[in-house]
């Protein structure tokens, strides 16, 4: 199957799927499960791809690092959603849209969450897809760095959510701000581990052939979501005004990249 194809069948399943989960959140009145779909419905869309596409040895590669990628994340995040509930940012998000603009939680779900984030994900895929249609060539450099880039960012973001989850399990640190281990360096490492993963399939991606490239789009949307829209600026507001010693810990400690921490 050809690439228009392969990309059409993408598109029909990233809807359908989305469209039931939109009638499974009105009956659980919270679209905070969406986090956890979002990765493991980059999984089914790369394994799709890898059933209609020639097999060849880039996608082999893709769809086994999205895999561990998405596995990883899916369950860990369904994880805190059955541990802690609804997500503080989607009640904020729903609530508002219903106290201002008088929208039902059915509208308010549909058009910021569920219709919003469905061609977001799709865009985020690019490289597990367009990578797995280029003519079957052999690996070449560029997929070995991005593979070794790849398994570096699934190590740091698993290591940062585990520290994370490990901080938040005990009560006397409710109101303390977790900044040791990967946290020193980086404020949101999770995010730049996710970021290092996208643009390490990216690179597979290339190597296989010049479609490659088209599929730019999926780790600079990822990169711009995790720094400056979704990311880091839903979580850093919050912090200031709940933990005392958050001020502090952004002016010693890197946004996003991970850096030694600055002195005062």
């Amino acid at each position: 199957m050809d690439a228009s194809n392969i990309l059409v069948a993408n598109v029909a399943v990233c809807a359908a799927c989305f469209s039931l989960l939109w009638l499974a959140s009105l009956w659980l009145k919270d679209v905070s499960f969406i986090d956890i779909w979002w990765a493991l419905g980059i999984v089914l869309m790369a394994w799709m791809t890898y059933f209609l596409a020639d097999r060849g040895p880039h996608a082999e590669l893709l769809v086994v690092l999205c895999t561990v990628w998405g596995l990883r994340l899916g369950l860990y995040l369904l994880w805190r959603w059955l541990s802690q509930g609804p997500d503080h940012r989607y009640v904020v998000l729903i609530g508002r849209a219903g106290a201002r603009r008088g929208w039902s939680f059915a509208k308010a779900s549909l058009m910021l969450v569920f219709a919003f984030q469905a061609p977001l994900q799709l865009v985020v895929a690019l490289p597990v897809i367009l990578g797995q249609v280029s003519p079957n060539v052999a690996l070449g450099f560029l997929a070995w760095i991005g593979v070794a880039l790849a398994v570096f960012g699934i190590v740091v973001e698993a290591t940062a959510d585990f520290q994370l989850a490990r901080f938040r399990a005990s009560p006397e640190n409710a109101d303390q701000v977790l900044d040791f281990g990967l946290w020193r360096y980086s404020r949101h490492p999770n995010y730049f581990g996710e970021a290092c993963v996208w643009w390490g399939l990216f690179l597979i991606a290339v190597d296989s052939g010049w479609l490659g490239l088209a599929a730019l789009p999926g780790p600079l949307l990822l990169t711009y979501l995790l720094v400056f829209w979704s990311g880091a600026p839903s979580i850093e507001g919050r912090m200031l005004r709940r933990r005392p010693g958050y001020g502090d810990y952004v002016h010693r400690t890197s946004l996003f990249i991970p850096l030694p921490p600055r002195r005062h």
